[in-house]
Parts: structure tokens; sequence; C-alpha cells
């Protein structure tokens, strides 16, 4: 009897693990056909909020391109294209340097930019494959900074030159617009805000006209584990409610946003006062002559830069970040390996990181919107190698506040190069017209926001017990230069008296 029992025990186990097994495939079935059903919707969306009666509009002739007379190069002939059929083979034996307007076989794909038609408006067109070069309308190549790893992998025959992705279940795990800012110009011109739909709304020109065409934003849910939220949830800062924060340990659930730089070169010279012609020469000739078709090709706007992109990080409803009847807590935070990760505590990055997530958490949990947006700008965008030379010119002498800034400017000449003009494009391309706490200090962000249309209710400091001993040298020099406080701004005087912690030995 004992044995028949353990039998059917046997079976009745074997059968609820296949029904479990049988579940997870069918979860995984619905949940990629929800991916295209809401990467469908998304582009019906555009389609449908195109003005119907907008015309075709007409490729502009090559004379009409923007002149960059002052900046033309003294001869085409390294340039020049043979005027055969495109070759259907990945690479041909002639190098092309650069290509010009006019040029015979080139014709851009038309990009006009902030038109509301997605049709209209065109793709982002970078790809030098050989069926796609001719018909580019950026300059530049995809993967940002990662663009050079790509190279590489094509040099040593890792990576075949013509492999065509397959977007099979790649749709963005959320919708997301389309907003009213997506077709102003003005508003967004550092990304492309159709970057995350480009496979799906620019499909025909893929599979009939073998253009490469590849996604610039990735949307995507994941969980999020961080050591101090666990001893949130331990004190009760956070409540666990098995939507947004999960369990005892602190885990969240996370909306993830991955977005490479688009330049509109025109919008991004106007974001910085300057001329179109001044951006493209100092982008040129800065990058070693990387690009020599930011000077020959006045009539491409777009250009893709091979720096580091951002990363959203939504908790809660996604759709609530662009809802003005509920509230919306914002970090703006720029990358540092060295706190973010590695818990150096010579500045306030990683504890103000943790308390801007934790904000946004707790504004979701109240039925609003939280939402942190990370910035690849290692060391104020210097780069890591001159902030380490820096902190040696700070520890190796006195490291008093009245100084921190001076250190930083006699190394790399400037004190920061984040330069936050072009940081709002992302919150207009999430829908956000007014941020109810801001969890930032920093001043320049605060204007940058501002002045691109969005206000800002309430601004919200690190709290004092957060700020690491050693970082006081770095926070009191900031607030001192503009950042914002709640407390007492110092003296330059008093700023002299705030020293940071030397090295532990002499021996350096």
């Amino acid at each position: 009897m004992a044995e028949d029992n353990n039998a059917l025990l046997a079976q009745i186990l074997a059968a609820v693990s296949q029904i479990q097994s049988d579940n997870k495939a069918l979860a995984a079935s619905v949940d990629a056909i929800n991916g295209r059903v809401n990467a469908l919707a998304d582009v019906k969306k555009l389609k449908d909020a195109a003005r119907p009666d907008t015309a075709r509009v007409s490729a502009p002739p090559a004379a009409a391109a923007a002149p960059l007379a002052d900046l033309s190069p003294a001869a085409e002939t390294s340039a020049e294209i043979k005027e055969e059929e495109p070759s259907k083979r990945p690479t041909t034996s002639r190098i092309i340097l650069t290509t010009y307007p006019g040029q015979s076989g080139i014709d851009p794909i038309i990009m006009n930019w902030g038109h509301k038609d997605p049709m209209q408006r065109g793709p982002v067109v970078v790809s030098r494959a050989g069926s796609t070069v001719r018909r580019r309308n950026a300059i530049g190549a995809h993967g940002g900074s990662y663009s050079i790893y790509h190279a590489l992998a094509v040099a040593i025959n890792e990576l075949k030159v013509d492999h065509k992705p397959d977007y099979t279940n790649t749709e963005p795990a959320a919708p997301l617009g389309p907003f009213p800012q997506w077709s102003d110009p003005k508003k967004i011109v550092a990304m492309d805000p159709l970057g995350h739909l480009a496979p799906w709304l620019y499909k025909d020109y893929i599979g009939k006209e073998d253009v490469e065409i590849r996604p610039t934003i990735a949307i995507t849910k994941a969980h999020m584990k961080l050591p101090e939220l666990e001893q949130s949830v331990r004190e009760g800062r956070l409540k666990v409610d098995g939507k947004i924060c999960l369990n005892e340990s602190g885990e969240l659930a996370v909306t993830k946003f991955a977005v490479e730089p688009v330049w509109y070169l025109p919008g991004v010279a106007e974001r910085f006062g300057i001329d179109e012609g001044t951006l493209r020469r100092s982008l040129f000739e800065n990058t070693g002559g990387s690009f020599p078709e930011l000077i020959t090709r006045g009539d491409i706007k777009l250009f893709l830069p091979p720096i580091g992109g951002l990363t959203v990080y939504c908790f809660g409803d996604v759709a609530k970040m662009s809802d003005p009847n509920v509230k919306l807590a914002l970090r703006v935070h720029d990358e540092c390996n060295g706190s973010d990760v590695f818990g150096s505590d010579i500045c306030t990055c990683r504890p103000y990181l943790i308390f801007g997530i934790e904000e946004a958490v707790k504004e979701a949990q109240k039925g609003g919107s939280g939402v942190v947006v990370y910035f690849r700008k290692e060391g104020r965008a210097l780069g890591e190698v001159t902030k380490y030379l820096v902190y040696n010119a700070r520890k190796r002498g006195v490291d008093k506040a009245s100084d921190y800034f001076m250190r930083t400017e006699n190394i790399a000449g400037v004190k920061d190069m984040r330069f936050q003009a072009l940081m709002p494009d992302v919150l207009h391309w999430l829908g956000i017209t007014k941020i109810d706490r801001m969890l930032s200090m920093s001043n320049m962000k605060h204007d940058a926001i501002v002045g691109q249309g969005i206000p800002i209710h309430e601004r919200i400091p690190i709290p004092d017990e957060l700020i690491p001993a050693d970082s006081r040298v770095e926070i009191d020099a900031k607030i001192h230069a503009g950042y914002f406080t709640t407390g007492k701004v110092m003296t330059m005087e008093e700023l002299s008296a705030v020293q940071g912690r030397a090295w532990d030995d002499v021996d350096h």
C-alpha cells in the first residue's frame, strides 16, 4: 500500500512539474506576443498622430545643402566613389575616406528632423554596409564608445561585416508616447525619439531596400538589488508592497531605458550658442580628424558621437512619468565609477544615488512616479585618468575645499565638461512636463531643465548624515560655487578650514 502511495505521489509531482513547465513556456510566449503587440501599437500611435494631409516631402537638391565653404577641403580626389551599382560584397578594395553632396551614387534617405509623421521624417541611417553606404543620412557609427569594439570584432573576423540583426522578441517591454515633444526640433536634439521603434517603423526600408537600420534605444524590465535598500526596508524607510519593493531584501521592480546619443547638429549648436560650422570643425579637429564628413557633408545633419549614453530607471507605472496629475520625483546622476560601484568616500555620488533611488521608489509607492537618469559622464566628463590625477594633487597637498575646483582646472584646464545643455532631452522624450521633487543640488542641472521649459517645484539636498567625512571638501566647495542647500554657505576663509583625509601612508 505504501509503495502504491509513493508511486501515486511521484506521478502527481511529475504532473505538477510538467504543468509548471508548461505555464512558464506559455507565459514566455504570451510575453513575446505582448511585446510585438506593444511595438505595433506604438507604431500605429505614431502614424495616427501624424497629420493625414501632409504631403510627401521631397529631398532637397544637393545645391541646397548648407554651405560650409570656410571648412571645405582642398581636394576631393581621395573620396571619389565609382559610379557602378553598389557592390554586394561586404567590403571593397577601395577605401572611401569621405563623400560629398551631389557626388555620383550618393542618395541619402530623407531626414526631416522633428517631423510629426515618422515616414516623412525618415530613419537614422549611419551604416557603411555595402547596401547602405550611399543612403546614409548620419555621420559616425552605432554603439557610441563601443563602436570601436565593433570595428575590432570585424577586423579579427569575430563578426561578419554583413551580419543582419534578428530583432525577433526585442520589442520594447513597455509602451511609451508618442508625445508632442518628439516632434519639436528645439526640445530633442541629442537622441532619436523614434530610436526604440526604428526596426519596426522602417521595416520596408530594411526588407525591400536592404538598408541597415538599427535601434538606438532599448526598453526592458528588470529587478534591482542594492545592499543599502535592504537596510532601508529593515529600518522602515521603504515598505514591501510586492509590486515595486518586492521583498524584505529591498529588491525592486524597475523598467529600464538604454539610450545611445544621436545629435542633430544644428540643434546642438544652437543649445550651446555657437554656429553649426564651428561645432563641426571642432568635432572634426579635436577627434584627430576621425569624421571628415563633418566637413564635407554639410547636407547631413545627424552625428552619432563615440561617447557614452544614458540609462533611465523608472519605478512604478511608466505612463505616470508623463501624467501631470501625479507627483514625479527625479534624480539626474552623472557616472562616478569609483563611488557608485566601488564605494569610494571621497565624494557623495553613491550616497546621493542611493538616496535618489529610495526617494523615487517612495514616490512611486504613493501613486506617483519615480525616475533616476544615469548619464555616462565619468569624472565630470573629464575621464577617470584626469580624475585620479586630480585626486593625487589633492592628497599630496593640503586637500582644502577652497582649492577644490582649482586642482581640476590646473590639470584639465576646465573644472567641468558635463555641459548639461543636452541633458533635458531625455526628459522631453519621456513626456515629463514638470518635476515635483528634484533630488539634486546641482545649479547647472536645475538651470538646464528649467531653461528647457520644465518647472521644478522642490529641490531636495542630500541629508547631512549621508555625507562621508572625506567628501565634505567636495560638497562644501560645490555649495559655495552655487549648489542648492537649505543650510549654510561657507565663506572662502571657512572653506580653507575644511580639509580632507590624508593618505594613510606617506610612501607615494
